[in-house]
């Protein structure tokens, strides 16, 4: 078996089978082409059927100098994936990468912004150019409502439910859920929708994107981080903010106001209610002051 039909079936097993997205399937190939250029500059000729741990070993080692643990341990993960994925279709009877240990990380606490610096951003936008209402709108939606950044850059109109008061999202693997957004947010794109979006020239097969940039197309992810970097820049907020940084003030500032768990793991859009649970340790303050008001042996 030649490596590129071994990684044409996985994709095709990613997309079918497991459902992931594009831009996860991306990801996990693209571990599998560090590893084909590696095997390219040390003329190693061995097929996905005959490579061996020691030569993979090879590979990690010689990668890891150049990337953070976190980063050695996807790779790690991706590589098994693959390497389970052949055994699963009895190409392989055994996974090469089996006794290799990927490197022991912390659980990162992600970044959050206050109330304070949330509004202290929004305000250095620009209000006056149609850019600035759609950034602007932008940013109330991804903290209004939590999203990832590619859920944000696909949202279509037919998606927008305002008289329920709820979006529909499609996220990883294209899984839709329904979001609930707040009257403020639905003001600030009905604004962008009604009077500022028609100024755009729309191009052929953008009439249903929320968001446009200024040639009349959807806009990218990397557009969406620029826009908030520089914004960020602009307030004078230090902080390493991306788009993510409002899905993690969303969340948080929930539980923080005594939102459910569960509720914000629909929400999230999260399959496992584990990856919701981080927030718990952002948390924990908030949860002594509960114990320090309300158990019965609190002055024991």
């Amino acid at each position: 078996m030649k490596w590129m039909d071994a990684i044409t079936d996985y994709e095709s097993y990613l997309k079918i089978e497991r459902g992931l997205s594009l831009n996860s399937i991306e990801n996990y190939c693209l571990d599998i082409q560090k590893l084909l250029k590696y095997l390219e500059v040390h003329q190693i000729t061995d097929s996905p059927l005959q490579i061996s741990a020691e030569t993979l070993q090879g590979f990690i080692y010689e990668t890891a100098k150049n990337i953070s643990p976190r980063s050695q341990a996807r790779l790690i993960s991706g590589l098994k994936s693959f390497f389970n994925y052949l055994i699963f279709e009895d190409y392989r009877a055994d996974n090469p990468l089996e006794l290799i240990e990927s490197p022991k990380i912390g659980r990162k606490l992600p970044d959050t912004l206050s109330e304070t610096e949330i509004d202290q951003i929004i305000k250095t936008i620009d209000l006056s150019t149609p850019e600035g209402e759609r950034n602007r709108t932008m940013l109330e939606t991804l903290y209004s409502c939590g999203l990832r950044v590619s859920e944000l850059v696909n949202l279509k109109i037919s998606d927008l439910f305002f008289e329920e008061g709820f979006i529909k999202v499609s996220g990883k693997g294209d899984k839709q859920r329904f979001v609930p957004i707040a009257a403020n947010t639905i003001k600030y794109i009905t604004i962008y929708v009604k009077e500022i979006r028609p100024l755009i020239p729309v191009q052929k097969g953008f009439e249903d994107f929320v968001f446009l940039n200024r040639r009349g197309k959807g806009l990218t992810r990397a557009m969406v981080f620029t826009v908030i970097k520089r914004t960020t820049e602009k307030s004078g907020i230090k902080k390493n903010i991306s788009p993510h940084t409002f899905r993690h003030s969303f969340a948080t500032h929930l539980l923080q106001n005594g939102a459910d768990l569960r509720a914000i793991q629909q929400m999230l859009g999260h399959e496992s209610i584990t990856t919701t649970e981080v927030y718990m340790h952002l948390n924990r303050k908030d949860l002594a002051k509960v114990i320090d008001q309300h158990h019965p042996r609190k002055d024991f």
